[in-house]
């Protein structure tokens, strides 16, 4: 129960990282607001938890847009009296192309949300932790904050970003009690990965088997796998963590395989 009397916020929350994220949160005592666009997937996912008994509430918000940022944490602060946790989460993968063909429009609408999106949740959560002198956010990063991922410029782009943003809001709150990192997945098996690999590969499964095998445990991760690490960000336990990112991939990024 290590998040006990907590309560939490999470964006991108009817999406597979985001509701597994939630799931965890509320068996850990929070109480959690679930954000998303997608409202009809939200109410499921809201039900979901409700029906085991946790405190979960639904919030529809386009998290690209200010006034409906300004919305959902203002609604938060009303509803908890306080926001302890936020999982900064929503994005979008965009459509795959090489850099010199990759559409104008796809381009923006992925640096929008993305980007923009994570900006606007710092830009409109944080005054209620800096002022309640307490807090603690987790970004949503990518391994595409380190590396080139060919046909994915945009999301690349957005994800090296979402590392500034953390470094730098990290550096900025951290004497006022509040807390920044971010986590950084890997292949991990979500419908935005399904979405990817329908475009990269003659099928799903052989996407997923080709992209495990860039971790040295040789398979995809789970959305869980990433919820348990966010759990562990914004809880006390790491109290002496802040502007870091957090590789959950499996040892993609940090070795280079030797199956000898």
């Amino acid at each position: 129960m290590r998040h006990k009397d907590k309560s939490i916020i999470v964006t991108g929350a009817a999406g597979a990282i985001g509701f597994a994220t939630s799931e965890i949160l509320c068996r850990e005592g929070a109480e959690v607001m679930l954000v998303d666009i997608a409202a009809d997937k939200l109410e499921q996912c809201v039900a979901e938890l409700q029906g085991e008994g946790y405190k979960a509430h639904a919030h529809v918000a386009d998290c690209a847009d200010d006034a409906a940022v300004e919305a959902y944490a203002k609604a938060a602060h009303e509803k908890f009296g306080k926001i302890d946790g936020f999982f900064n989460n929503a994005g979008i993968e965009g459509e795959l192309a090489p850099t010199h063909e990759y559409d104008i429009g796809w381009f923006d609408k992925v640096l929008h949300v993305n980007l923009r999106g994570m900006f606007l949740g710092l830009r409109f959560v944080l005054p209620y932790m800096v002022e309640a002198g307490s807090g603690a956010v987790v970004n949503t990063a990518s391994i595409g904050s380190e590396r080139g991922l060919a046909g994915a410029c945009a999301y690349n782009a957005a994800k090296h970003g979402a590392v500034g943003l953390t470094r730098t809001a990290a550096s900025e709150v951290a004497q006022k009690g509040v807390r920044v990192n971010c986590v950084m997945p890997g292949v991990i098996e979500t419908p935005l990965l399904v979405g990817m690999l329908e475009q990269m590969f003659d099928s799903v499964e052989a996407g997923m088997q080709k992209l495990g095998q860039t971790a040295t445990l040789n398979r995809v991760g789970q959305p869980r796998e990433v919820g348990d690490v966010v759990s562990f960000l914004l809880s006390e336990e790491a109290s002496y963590v802040n502007g870091a990112k957090w590789e959950i991939d499996g040892g993609a990024l940090a070795t280079i395989r030797n199956d000898i």
